[in-house]
């Protein structure tokens, strides 16, 4: 995020998320705090750059809603296209996990 306004603190992934997926990925590694603050910045601007492409891919099919697949589209367009196969496997564990949550 280029500024610092107070409204960007609203729009930022929760550092305690963050620092329990570093713990789990690399248990056996310390990493500076600014560096997990770097981590965290670089996690919200990420999600923010797939959403705002989805979005636009989003309203040019004219739908009001963004699907699954309007974020793969925008993961294609914006060059993380080697990231598609892990996506569709997480939404496929997703979808199983609400299914049985319904049942």
């Amino acid at each position: 995020m280029a500024s610092s306004s107070g409204n960007d603190d609203d729009l930022t992934i929760p550092r305690a998320a963050i620092n329990k997926m570093i713990k789990e990925t690399l248990p056996n590694v310390r990493v500076a705090n600014d560096a997990r603050e770097l981590v965290v910045n670089c996690c919200t601007e990420f999600i923010h750059l797939i959403s705002s492409e989805a979005n636009e891919i989003c309203n040019k099919s004219e739908k009001k809603t963004i699907s699954p697949e309007h974020v793969i589209q925008a993961l294609e367009s914006l060059g993380f296209g080697s990231y598609i196969s892990e996506v569709k496997e997480v939404l496929q564990e997703c979808k199983t996990v609400a299914l049985k949550r319904r049942k």
